[in-house]
């Protein structure tokens, strides 16, 4: 947006108007205001019988603020805002303003004469980048999914079943035939919702779709924290595509990014001539890895601000749960940083003290205010109890990213089977952790760029083996406890890496391989989802028991998956090479049914498996006072039902 001064400078065209109370001004100021979306920022109002907007900014060093825009001429002094009292807040009522007006703040700062044009931190909806400018807007929408939002709670419980379809908005389809360009909100939600919902998928989370300038962020560089990305539309129409899926019986995750915001100049960084948003010293306010600038978690204007934005989504939206990204980073002082590049805390540890409050005090508001949603920590360290309770100790987070079963799990698959026998480790080990928190377990968009390539090509052997490893590490994610993950394309097997402004290739599912791929994840998460003993105890470590974990010379694993008066027998055959005759202890007798077997011909594998299941035979093995002798495929995972009422534990 280019801002055109006026030679003339009309007298002043504001009011001294705000929809700010003194006890806003307190709570902000405090650090605990949570709903400043309705306070700061742009509103439509009446005052004394005439129409306009309400507008609010926070500009502390600012000596002078203007709202400029399509209704002024883009006048950079027209219409002054007023300070409010000390509390930094700049205010004012503009008449004749209507929705759908471009706006900026104009900010000159007493710093050096400094001089910008802002774009609104609160603005609800931004023009299409590489614009940059606010739109004034409202949220009005009649939501159709009462149903959805009256079972939520049960929806999202721990002992419900997640299995998350992970996506990037711009590029899950795109229509050849208008250029290829990405599909709306509104073109997107039919399509999606039918697809995530016969594909069996719980959960959609969205890369985040909170407007940024740079769409190679994917995302991940946000300057508008109240704002749906105009790219596809209109706040309304995210709320459309979010309420479609909600209909459909999916929930919606979004991801959300307090960690770092990017530099642009229209963006909240040196909002007001100063480092308003983001810390002073570089060692504080750089991301090394982004070149992005980091919060300053220790100012409660800013904690107001990024608390706010959390519940924003949630009540504004209707969306289920929140995807915190790069939680890592915001927990050491010394993320990525060498020797001298970070300063320590007040006690000299690398523990960013004011980041851990932030976190905790989040999670708290937002269980306080929903208990009916999840949030979800992306954190790759070891840092204890991310997922317990912040009054044991604990972040407060309801559930996060094992990143250690992903690191682990793609390391043993990448190998030839001839060698896993002595990488075996990787995959027991997890059995050390697996409860100490409540895992996701993620095969998500960063396991398939940057020159990682898909996940088939990262498989090893011949196209079939290539195949039949995925379909078996999927169904090792599915038949460990944890709720799951799934990044777009993964479902079928796309062969090349995912790029962000290219369409899926989902000419592929007309191939047997692929389509045989993408029923085999349909099987595993109707199973999962049906099946008590899969998700019921993803949590708890009553849900789970080695069988056999010591067979590395055979690479073949075995576990119980146990829940409500059934078990699930869970076989994984690591090596191309057939086993029969293959005992494997159970603790009950009777019929054990086949359920799954990534080796069916319908997911395109052999066919090899156990004519639909076989009878324990009074043998003891392993332990347990029956036995099967299972027929195991090649690079294969088989999943058996224990018989009805049968007399075990669990």
């Amino acid at each position: 947006m280019t801002a055109m001064a006026s030679t003339k400078a009309p007298a002043p065209a504001t009011t001294n108007v705000s929809l700010l109370t003194d006890d806003d001004l307190y709570l902000f100021n405090e650090g605990s205001h949570y709903k400043l979306y309705d306070k700061l920022g742009a509103h439509e109002m009446t005052v004394d019988g005439a129409t306009g907007a309400c507008f609010a900014v926070w500009a502390p060093d600012a000596v002078h603020v203007s709202v400029m825009g399509d209704f002024n001429g883009w006048n950079k002094s027209s219409h002054q805002l007023s300070p409010r009292g000390n509390s930094g807040i700049w205010q004012g009522f503009v008449a004749g303003v209507a929705r759908g007006a471009h706006y900026k703040f104009h900010v000159v700062s007493r710093m050096h004469g400094y001089e910008v044009d802002k774009a609104d931190p609160f603005g609800l909806y931004h023009e299409i980048p590489p614009r940059t400018a606010s739109i004034l807007w409202n949220l009005d929408y009649a939501w159709h999914d009462a149903s959805w939002m009256e079972t939520r709670a049960a929806r999202n419980r721990l002992d419900a079943p997640m299995s998350i379809y992970e996506m990037h908005l711009a590029s899950w389809a795109r229509l050849p035939e208008e250029g290829g360009r990405a599909l709306t909100y509104r073109e997107l939600a039919p399509r999606l919702a039918e697809y995530v919902q016969r594909m069996g998928f719980t959960h959609v989370e969205l890369l985040p779709v909170m407007e940024h300038p740079f769409g190679g962020s994917w995302g991940y560089q946000v300057t508008g924290y109240f704002a749906p990305t105009s790219r596809f539309g209109s706040p309304q129409d995210l709320m459309f595509l979010v309420d479609t899926l909600h209909q459909h019986g999916i929930g919606v995750i979004l991801d959300w990014v307090p960690s770092h915001f990017p530099n642009d100049e229209h963006g909240p960084g040196y909002f007001d001539g100063t480092h308003l948003y983001e810390h002073l010293d570089p060692r504080q306010r750089i991301h090394p890895d982004w070149n992005s600038l980091i919060f300053n978690y220790g100012r409660n204007e800013v904690r107001s601000f990024l608390l706010s934005s959390a519940l924003y989504w949630i009540e504004k939206y209707h969306i289920d749960g929140l995807r915190v990204d790069a939680v890592a980073s915001m927990l050491y002082l010394d993320y990525s940083r060498k020797s001298g590049e970070w300063i320590a805390n007040e006690y000299g540890g690398r523990e960013n003290l004011p980041a851990i409050s932030f976190l905790r005090r989040m999670n708290e508001v937002i269980y306080k205010h929903h208990p009916d949603v999840q949030t979800i920590a992306e954190e790759s360290t070891a840092w204890p109890m991310v997922s317990r309770p912040t009054h044991v100790g604990g972040l407060g987070f309801g559930l996060k990213w094992d990143m250690g079963w992903m690191h682990d799990s793609l390391e043993y698959f990448h190998q030839d089977p001839v060698h896993r026998k002595y990488h075996h480790d990787r995959l027991t080990f997890r059995g050390v952790y697996a409860f100490h928190e409540n895992f996701v377990l993620p095969l998500s968009h960063d396991e398939v760029v940057h020159g990682k390539g898909s996940l088939l090509s990262q498989m090893p052997g011949d196209d079939w083996q290539k195949f039949a490893n995925l379909r078996l590490l999927y169904g090792y994610m599915y038949g460990q406890p944890g709720k799951k993950l799934l990044f777009m394309g993964c479902e079928f097997a796309q062969w090349r890496q995912w790029t962000h402004e290219e369409s899926l290739d989902w000419h592929l599912t007309k191939f047997a391989p692929h389509a045989g791929m993408q029923n085999w994840v349909a099987a595993l998460n109707h199973a999962y989802t049906a099946e008590p003993a899969l998700h019921a105890r993803d949590c708890d470590p009553a849900g789970f028991e080695w069988v056999d974990c010591h067979d590395a010379p055979g690479s073949i694993l075995s576990l119980l998956r146990k829940g409500g008066d059934d078990q699930i027998l869970v076989v994984f055959n690591m090596t191309p090479v057939p086993r029969y005759n293959y005992r494997i202890g159970v603790p009950a007798g009777g019929f054990w049914r086949e359920i799954l077997n990534s080796d069916a011909a319908d997911y395109g594998g052999s066919g090899m498996g156990n004519l639909g299941g076989l009878i324990a035979e009074p043998t003891p093995f392993h332990g347990r006072p029956h036995s099967l002798s299972l027929t195991l495929p090649p690079l294969a995972a088989v999943f058996l039902k224990s018989p009805a009422g049968g007399s075990h534990g669990g």
